[in-house]
């Protein structure tokens, strides 16, 4: 199934990056650049063709393709090349495919030039914009992401004692950042990614083009410190460095982000976000390691520890700032 996909999404994209021709193509041959279980995506010169997972709710996704593609988002969010999906063929097992120009992605192999200002920057004119009132957006997705997680975990390692851990911690939120309810009322409106880490930012035109956020999937109405919670878990956990967490959160606070207070102590908002994210984090590493026969590595380690410590809290800190 996988290889059938990947070969129409590379056909998708060469005939999407330039008009047929009489002649010989000379075009390298697409590259693949991700095939997971919820995206499957390949590039053919500068046009990137998207997968959708199966099962994706096609008017939710319609509407945040909408919202990438509208005016009050140029420059944060990258447009899409048509404004709807394409019908799938049957190579592609019903899945939504969308295209999208491509952009120069973050080298991971230099983590000092890592974009953690133009991050923030972002982030912060997303959750300022108003939502488009002609846009019935969605809620976004990270909580029922971080539910969907729990569930791997809990699938791939039934009844394993390791993981009580997590479940702990995970036992431990309030209600809304599991998906089980809405986030409260005065935080619920703000236009979210909801999926934020450095994968999910490229220059555009690439290769020396502005940052730009990509991939829509988790977009919608919601709590904007979601969209910090992965690296202020990070920060909290040991693998982001101090000085990189102040730039980011600075950064975010000198563009206005309405995420956390303009000065001050940021974790009231962030505390519940950073501990799903942590637990989220966590589950996917048993969740992966287990598929792939191995024991955790030490970067999943200390997340899954960190759930440990989160478990060991007095319940009125672990759920009772909910906000």
């Amino acid at each position: 199934m996988t290889t059938a996909v990947v070969r129409a999404l590379g056909a998708l994209a060469h005939r999407a990056a330039h008009p047929p021709s009489r002649t010989a193509c000379a075009c390298p041959p697409p590259v693949t650049l991700a095939d997971r279980a919820d995206a499957t995506v390949v590039r053919s010169g500068p046009v990137v063709a998207k997968a959708h997972a199966p099962g994706t709710p096609v008017p939710d996704l319609l509407t945040r393709i909408a919202l990438a593609d509208h005016s009050r988002l140029t420059g944060i969010l990258l447009a899409p090349l048509r404004p709807r999906p394409l019908a799938p063929s049957a190579a592609l097992h019903g899945r939504p495919v969308t295209l999208w120009p491509h952009g120069e992605p973050v080298d991971p192999d230099d983590p000092d030039a890592a974009p953690w200002t133009e991050a923030a920057t972002l982030l912060a004119g997303l959750h300022r914009t108003p939502a488009p009132p002609s846009l019935a957006l969605p809620p976004m997705r990270g909580p029922a992401k971080a539910a969907l997680a729990v569930a791997r975990m809990r699938a791939a390692r039934p009844d394993d004692p390791a993981t009580a851990p997590v479940l702990a911690a995970w036992r431990g939120l309030p209600a809304w950042a599991r998906g089980e309810a809405p986030p409260p009322e005065h935080r619920s409106r703000f236009l979210c990614h909801g999926d934020l880490h450095l994968g999910q930012l490229v220059r555009h035109p690439a290769p020396h083009g502005p940052w730009t956020l990509i991939d829509i999937d988790d977009a919608g109405l919601g709590d904007p410190a979601w969209d910090l919670a992965r690296p202020a878990a990070w920060y909290a956990a040991g693998l982001l460095p101090p000085d990189v967490w102040l730039r980011f959160l600075d950064a975010y606070r000198a563009a206005g982000g309405p995420a956390v207070p303009a000065d001050g102590d940021p974790w009231p908002e962030l505390d519940v976000p950073a501990r799903a994210l942590t637990v989220q984090t966590a589950a996917l590493a048993y969740a992966k390691s287990a598929a792939e026969g191995r024991a955790p590595d030490e970067v999943e380690r200390t997340m899954i520890d960190a759930c440990a410590r989160i478990s060991s809290l007095p319940p009125r800190l672990t759920a009772g700032h909910s906000s």
